[in-house]
Protein backbone atom coordinates (compact mmCIF):
# COMPACT_ATOMS: atom_id res chain seq x y z
CA UNK A 1 0.00 0.00 0.00
CA UNK A 2 1.33 3.31 -1.13
CA UNK A 3 0.03 6.57 0.98
CA UNK A 4 0.90 9.96 0.54
CA UNK A 5 -1.42 12.73 2.30
CA UNK A 6 -4.04 9.91 2.36
CA UNK A 7 -5.21 10.64 6.78
CA UNK A 8 -8.91 10.97 5.08
CA UNK A 9 -9.50 7.42 3.73
CA UNK A 10 -6.70 5.64 5.51
CA UNK A 11 -8.34 3.79 8.39
CA UNK A 12 -11.11 2.50 6.47
CA UNK A 13 -8.98 1.25 3.39
CA UNK A 14 -6.07 -1.04 6.44
CA UNK A 15 -8.86 -2.13 8.26
CA UNK A 16 -10.21 -3.54 4.91
CA UNK A 17 -7.24 -5.49 4.91
CA UNK A 18 -6.07 -6.13 8.58
CA UNK A 19 -10.28 -7.97 8.87
CA UNK A 20 -9.87 -9.86 5.91
CA UNK A 21 -11.02 -13.76 6.63
CA UNK A 22 -7.76 -14.69 5.13
CA UNK A 23 -5.65 -14.51 7.98
CA UNK A 24 -1.79 -15.20 7.54
CA UNK A 25 -1.30 -11.41 6.12
CA UNK A 26 1.33 -8.73 6.26
CA UNK A 27 0.47 -5.05 5.45
CA UNK A 28 3.74 -3.43 4.17
CA UNK A 29 2.47 0.72 3.79
CA UNK A 30 5.21 2.87 2.42
CA UNK A 31 5.03 6.14 2.70
CA UNK A 32 5.76 8.59 -0.07
CA UNK A 33 6.85 11.85 1.59
CA UNK A 34 3.32 12.81 3.06
CA UNK A 35 3.39 16.19 4.55
CA UNK A 36 0.27 15.46 6.25
CA UNK A 37 0.43 14.66 10.14
CA UNK A 38 -2.70 12.79 10.11
CA UNK A 39 -1.18 10.45 7.56
CA UNK A 40 1.87 9.60 9.88
CA UNK A 41 -0.04 9.38 12.88
CA UNK A 42 -2.66 6.76 11.51
CA UNK A 43 0.78 4.63 10.08
CA UNK A 44 2.43 5.17 13.41
CA UNK A 45 -0.74 4.07 15.55
CA UNK A 46 -1.27 1.10 13.67
CA UNK A 47 2.68 0.00 13.31
CA UNK A 48 2.45 0.04 17.33
CA UNK A 49 -0.80 -1.67 17.90
CA UNK A 50 -0.53 -4.59 15.10
CA UNK A 51 2.73 -6.60 14.59
CA UNK A 52 1.50 -7.93 10.97
CA UNK A 53 1.41 -3.94 9.86
CA UNK A 54 5.10 -2.48 8.36
CA UNK A 55 5.58 1.17 7.00
CA UNK A 56 8.34 2.64 5.44
CA UNK A 57 9.13 6.22 4.85
CA UNK A 58 10.29 7.98 2.08
CA UNK A 59 11.82 11.76 2.50
CA UNK A 60 10.49 12.45 -0.82
CA UNK A 61 7.71 12.09 -3.02
CA UNK A 62 8.76 9.66 -6.03
CA UNK A 63 5.29 8.43 -6.74
CA UNK A 64 3.37 5.08 -6.33
CA UNK A 65 5.29 2.80 -8.18
CA UNK A 66 8.57 3.38 -6.14
CA UNK A 67 6.83 3.32 -2.97
CA UNK A 68 5.14 -0.18 -4.04
CA UNK A 69 8.68 -1.08 -5.23
CA UNK A 70 9.79 -1.13 -1.59
CA UNK A 71 7.12 -2.78 -0.27
CA UNK A 72 7.27 -5.91 -2.77
CA UNK A 73 11.24 -6.00 -1.99
CA UNK A 74 10.43 -6.20 1.96
CA UNK A 75 7.88 -8.68 1.65
CA UNK A 76 7.72 -12.35 3.29
CA UNK A 77 4.77 -13.67 1.49
CA UNK A 78 4.26 -15.77 -1.11
CA UNK A 79 1.83 -13.57 -2.57
CA UNK A 80 1.88 -9.91 -3.81
CA UNK A 81 -1.53 -7.85 -3.76
CA UNK A 82 -2.25 -4.19 -4.05
CA UNK A 83 -4.52 -1.62 -2.14
CA UNK A 84 -4.16 1.81 -2.78
CA UNK A 85 -4.81 4.36 0.47
CA UNK A 86 -8.39 4.81 -0.65
CA UNK A 87 -9.67 1.84 -2.01
CA UNK A 88 -11.06 -0.86 -0.20
CA UNK A 89 -11.23 -5.06 -0.35
CA UNK A 90 -14.11 -6.63 0.40
CA UNK A 91 -13.48 -8.97 3.72
CA UNK A 92 -12.97 -12.06 1.61
CA UNK A 93 -10.92 -11.21 -0.90
CA UNK A 94 -7.91 -12.54 -0.27
CA UNK A 95 -9.85 -15.77 0.70
CA UNK A 96 -11.39 -15.96 -2.42
CA UNK A 97 -9.10 -15.47 -4.93
CA UNK A 98 -5.96 -17.36 -3.15
CA UNK A 99 -8.66 -20.55 -3.02
CA UNK A 100 -9.26 -19.69 -6.93
CA UNK A 101 -5.68 -19.72 -7.93
CA UNK A 102 -4.69 -22.71 -6.03
CA UNK A 103 -7.83 -24.37 -8.37
CA UNK A 104 -6.44 -22.96 -11.68
CA UNK A 105 -3.06 -23.29 -10.70
CA UNK A 106 -2.19 -19.41 -12.13
CA UNK A 107 0.32 -16.95 -11.47
CA UNK A 108 -1.74 -13.84 -11.39
CA UNK A 109 -5.78 -13.03 -11.17
CA UNK A 110 -7.75 -10.34 -10.86
CA UNK A 111 -11.40 -10.09 -9.78
CA UNK A 112 -14.89 -7.41 -10.29
CA UNK A 113 -14.83 -4.48 -8.65
CA UNK A 114 -17.16 -1.53 -7.63
CA UNK A 115 -16.50 1.97 -8.47
CA UNK A 116 -17.65 4.17 -6.09
CA UNK A 117 -17.82 8.33 -4.76
CA UNK A 118 -16.52 9.43 -1.36
CA UNK A 119 -19.50 8.51 0.22
CA UNK A 120 -19.22 4.80 -0.99
CA UNK A 121 -22.38 4.98 -3.46
CA UNK A 122 -22.31 1.67 -5.39
CA UNK A 123 -21.88 3.76 -8.98
CA UNK A 124 -20.40 1.18 -10.99
CA UNK A 125 -18.96 -2.26 -12.07
CA UNK A 126 -15.94 -2.95 -13.77
CA UNK A 127 -16.38 -6.45 -14.53
CA UNK A 128 -13.29 -8.85 -15.20
CA UNK A 129 -12.75 -11.16 -17.83
CA UNK A 130 -12.21 -15.01 -17.38
CA UNK A 131 -9.17 -15.54 -19.11
CA UNK A 132 -6.47 -12.39 -20.12
CA UNK A 133 -4.00 -12.66 -22.74
CA UNK A 134 -0.90 -10.72 -23.54
CA UNK A 135 -3.21 -9.42 -26.52
CA UNK A 136 -6.05 -8.48 -24.67
CA UNK A 137 -3.22 -6.46 -22.65
CA UNK A 138 -1.82 -4.51 -25.48
CA UNK A 139 -5.05 -3.48 -25.97
CA UNK A 140 -5.72 -1.46 -22.70
CA UNK A 141 -5.48 -2.19 -18.85
CA UNK A 142 -7.40 -5.41 -18.11
CA UNK A 143 -6.72 -5.83 -14.60
CA UNK A 144 -7.61 -3.17 -11.80
CA UNK A 145 -4.66 -3.17 -9.50
CA UNK A 146 -6.79 -3.19 -6.53
CA UNK A 147 -7.72 -6.90 -7.46
CA UNK A 148 -4.60 -7.78 -8.51
CA UNK A 149 -2.75 -10.75 -7.07
CA UNK A 150 0.25 -12.38 -8.25
CA UNK A 151 2.42 -15.76 -7.09
CA UNK A 152 6.22 -15.03 -6.43
CA UNK A 153 6.45 -18.58 -6.13
CA UNK A 154 5.73 -19.34 -9.43
CA UNK A 155 7.10 -16.33 -11.05
CA UNK A 156 10.38 -15.60 -9.10
CA UNK A 157 10.77 -12.36 -7.06
CA UNK A 158 11.52 -10.29 -10.19
CA UNK A 159 8.80 -8.48 -11.24
CA UNK A 160 8.35 -4.94 -9.75
CA UNK A 161 6.49 -1.60 -11.27
CA UNK A 162 8.62 -0.11 -13.82
CA UNK A 163 10.21 3.42 -13.07
CA UNK A 164 7.81 5.21 -15.21
CA UNK A 165 6.00 7.95 -13.19
CA UNK A 166 2.15 6.82 -14.32
CA UNK A 167 0.68 3.50 -15.80
CA UNK A 168 3.20 1.57 -13.73
CA UNK A 169 0.56 -0.92 -12.81
CA UNK A 170 -0.75 -1.43 -16.62
CA UNK A 171 3.26 -2.21 -17.31
CA UNK A 172 3.66 -4.50 -14.04
CA UNK A 173 0.77 -6.86 -15.49
CA UNK A 174 2.25 -6.60 -19.22
CA UNK A 175 5.62 -8.21 -18.12
CA UNK A 176 3.70 -10.81 -15.89
CA UNK A 177 1.61 -11.72 -18.69
CA UNK A 178 4.03 -11.79 -20.74
CA UNK A 179 5.77 -14.17 -19.04
CA UNK A 180 3.14 -16.57 -17.71
CA UNK A 181 0.64 -16.15 -20.71
CA UNK A 182 -2.00 -15.78 -18.80
CA UNK A 183 -3.86 -14.11 -15.95
CA UNK A 184 -7.12 -15.25 -14.68
CA UNK A 185 -10.03 -13.16 -13.62
CA UNK A 186 -13.25 -13.62 -10.79
CA UNK A 187 -16.67 -12.39 -11.94
CA UNK A 188 -17.77 -11.59 -8.64
CA UNK A 189 -16.30 -7.97 -7.26
CA UNK A 190 -14.21 -8.46 -4.59
CA UNK A 191 -13.05 -4.35 -3.63
CA UNK A 192 -14.60 -1.25 -3.79
CA UNK A 193 -12.54 0.92 -5.49
CA UNK A 194 -12.37 5.41 -4.83
CA UNK A 195 -13.45 7.43 -7.49
CA UNK A 196 -11.85 10.88 -6.51
CA UNK A 197 -11.80 14.51 -8.38
CA UNK A 198 -8.64 15.67 -9.22
CA UNK A 199 -7.34 12.15 -8.71
CA UNK A 200 -4.40 11.04 -11.39
CA UNK A 201 -6.76 8.48 -12.58
CA UNK A 202 -9.40 10.82 -13.13
CA UNK A 203 -7.70 12.73 -15.13
CA UNK A 204 -7.78 10.45 -18.18
CA UNK A 205 -7.01 13.12 -21.28
CA UNK A 206 -3.33 13.39 -19.62
CA UNK A 207 -2.83 10.07 -19.37
CA UNK A 208 -2.59 10.14 -22.97
CA UNK A 209 0.83 10.65 -23.33
CA UNK A 210 1.91 8.37 -20.09
CA UNK A 211 -0.33 5.65 -21.73
CA UNK A 212 1.69 5.93 -25.31
CA UNK A 213 4.57 5.65 -23.14
CA UNK A 214 4.20 2.37 -21.94
CA UNK A 215 4.35 0.50 -25.39
CA UNK A 216 7.94 2.81 -25.87
CA UNK A 217 9.47 2.37 -22.60
CA UNK A 218 8.17 -0.52 -21.66
CA UNK A 219 7.67 -2.84 -25.18
CA UNK A 220 10.38 -1.05 -26.87
CA UNK A 221 8.14 0.25 -29.43
CA UNK A 222 9.04 2.98 -32.07
CA UNK A 223 7.40 6.41 -30.74
CA UNK A 224 5.39 5.91 -34.38
CA UNK A 225 4.23 2.61 -33.63
CA UNK A 226 3.62 3.76 -29.82
CA UNK A 227 1.34 6.31 -31.03
CA UNK A 228 -0.39 4.05 -33.74
CA UNK A 229 -1.21 1.66 -31.07
CA UNK A 230 -2.86 4.74 -28.61
CA UNK A 231 -4.85 5.93 -31.54
CA UNK A 232 -5.79 2.53 -33.35
CA UNK A 233 -6.16 -0.15 -30.67
CA UNK A 234 -6.34 1.21 -27.28
CA UNK A 235 -8.44 4.41 -27.36
CA UNK A 236 -11.64 2.33 -29.75
CA UNK A 237 -10.93 -0.38 -26.81
CA UNK A 238 -11.00 1.92 -24.15
CA UNK A 239 -14.27 3.56 -25.12
CA UNK A 240 -16.18 0.32 -25.70
CA UNK A 241 -14.83 -0.67 -21.81
CA UNK A 242 -16.74 2.68 -21.09
CA UNK A 243 -19.53 2.14 -22.47
CA UNK A 244 -19.33 -2.10 -21.61
CA UNK A 245 -19.38 -0.64 -18.09
CA UNK A 246 -22.12 0.80 -18.30
CA UNK A 247 -24.68 -1.14 -19.43
CA UNK A 248 -23.10 -4.14 -17.00
CA UNK A 249 -23.40 -1.51 -14.00
CA UNK A 250 -27.06 -0.63 -15.46
CA UNK A 251 -27.40 -4.76 -15.02
CA UNK A 252 -26.02 -4.94 -11.54
CA UNK A 253 -27.90 -2.45 -10.36
CA UNK A 254 -30.97 -3.83 -11.17
CA UNK A 255 -29.65 -7.62 -10.23
CA UNK A 256 -28.95 -5.80 -6.63
CA UNK A 257 -32.06 -3.86 -6.43
CA UNK A 258 -34.63 -6.79 -7.57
Amino acid sequence: MPTYNAGKFLVSTIDSVLNQTYKNIELLITDDGSADKETIRILEQYKKKDTRVRVFYQKENLGPGVARNISIENANGRYIAFCDSDDKWFLDKLEKQIAFMNEKQCALCCSSYIRCNDKENRKEICIASEVITFPDMLRDNKIGCLTAVYDIQKLGRKFYMPSIRKRQDWALFLTIIKTCKYAYGIKEPLAYYQIRKGSISSRKIGLLKYNANVYKEILGFSLVKSYAYLFFLFLPTYAMKILKRKVDSVRYRNLIEA
